[in-house]
């Protein structure tokens, strides 16, 4: 073997041992245990997805899916993160869902065409500026059940500033919170 070939399987070598070396983390989670904190998230969680099965319950609209459960971990127990702000909430299950949609009704339900829509609905909150990691879910949803236009109103856009509402409500009785920390 000569020396080119030999300094080209060892840089090759190399690049693995970091790249893997980037998977094994550092340190401890930083995380803290505040049980103001899980109380809080408790009732937000609870108040605000009681209300969406309340509203199903009592009208022939849905006003409940899966990613409002994941939005209210942020909402309600980290409040403070751009990515759990009113505008990355609302906007991000809006364009996201919108995005399954469109996505839906043009190419179907194909596994290609699902795993686009999420693709294109990461990239379309990310460039509204509207991230919210549960919405990466909606196209999921929107396409492996079949949804209608409908959808976008109930229960996305409405259960989206339900749980807004209840945030608002919620984490600004605490006197060391303020919510939002931005609107837009």
């Amino acid at each position: 073997m000569d020396r080119t070939a030999i300094a080209k399987q060892e840089e090759t070598h190399l690049f693995h041992v970091r790249y893997l070396s980037k998977m094994k983390g550092k340190g401890r989670s930083p995380l803290q245990v505040n049980v103001k904190d899980a109380i809080t998230g408790l009732i937000g969680g609870f108040l605000s997805i009681f209300a969406l099965v309340l509203l199903t319950n009592m009208t022939s609209a849905e006003w409940l899916m899966a990613p409002f459960g994941a939005s209210c971990v942020l909402a309600f127990g980290v409040w403070n993160a751009p990515l759990s702000q009113p505008r990355n909430i609302i906007g991000g299950h809006f364009v996201s869902t919108f995005v399954g949609l469109a996505t839906y009704h043009v190419f179907g339900d194909e596994p290609w065409a699902i795993g686009l829509a999420v693709g294109l609905a990461i990239a379309a909150m990310m460039m509204t500026k509207t991230t919210h990691p549960p919405a990466g879910a909606d196209p999921l949803v929107v396409m492996l059940g079949g949804y209608s236009w409908s959808y976008l109103i109930t229960p996305v856009l409405i259960g989206s500033l339900i749980i807004v509402f209840f945030a608002l409500m919620i984490n600004n009785l605490r006197s060391n919170r303020e919510y939002p920390t931005f609107w837009i």
